[in-house]
């Protein structure tokens, strides 16, 4: 099933770059350097509404943070102060304030890090940021994550008048977080639940949702 698209990706860690698909690009050289973006390597990835903005800075904040040579402070400090921000983000524990944080240590990395790779490392959190910002705050502001990605965010719940009672759900569950009786209504403990999301892939009837 076809889903609607969200996100470009031009494929380079060092020039990650991230175009929002509410607006139409001519992918040339000009062009990106007008809206302050880098070709890379010229490859791309595209991601639907399955991907979480918040999520995709920090997979690749990561990669950043463990590819430091260590010479400069900017690179091998900066980068893990944002990762641990973007981290809190993603676990649910984000503030406000944050995302100035995030704007501030960026543009400093980018400005005083020695290489390439300190240089361009922060430009997938300002590029999110800036198409994306409202993911960021959803994440800090309503405690979720829209894309149902981040697991400490997630809440699986049992709809009563789909549910049939087969009981497949509980036992699928590794953590015995499910209980209910044969052909009745099951309920989840959202306090046991471990958010592995084997009930929902279990599910022949489509009563366990995630938000």
């Amino acid at each position: 099933m076809a889903r609607p698209l969200r996100l470009l990706r031009l494929v380079d860690l060092l020039a990650d770059v991230f175009l929002a698909l509410t607006m139409t690009y001519q992918l040339t050289f000009e062009n990106l350097k007008s809206i302050g973006c880098m070709m890379g390597s010229g490859g791309l990835i595209v991601m639907d509404e399955d991907s979480c903005m918040v999520d995709i800075a920090k997979f690749f904040l990561e990669f950043t943070v463990s590819e430091s040579c260590g010479k400069c402070t900017p690179c091998r400090v900066g980068t893990k102060r944002m990762l641990e921000i973007l981290t809190r983000i993603s676990e649910g524990k984000g503030e406000m304030e944050d995302l100035e944080k995030l704007e501030e240590l960026a543009r400093f990395i980018q400005t005083n890090s020695l290489c390439g790779l300190g240089q361009t490392a922060p430009n997938p959190v300002l590029s999110t940021l800036r198409f994306f910002r409202d993911e960021y705050l959803a994440h800090i502001k309503d405690k979720t994550c829209p894309a149902g990605v981040c697991k400490k965010l997630l809440k699986y719940s049992i709809i009563e008048d789909k549910c049939k009672g087969c009981t497949l759900c509980a036992r699928k569950c590794p953590v015995d977080a499910i209980s209910g009786a044969v052909k009745t209504p099951h309920v989840i403990d959202s306090i046991k639940c471990i958010k592995c999301g084997a009930c929902m892939d279990s599910c022949r009837f489509g009563a366990i949702i995630r938000k």
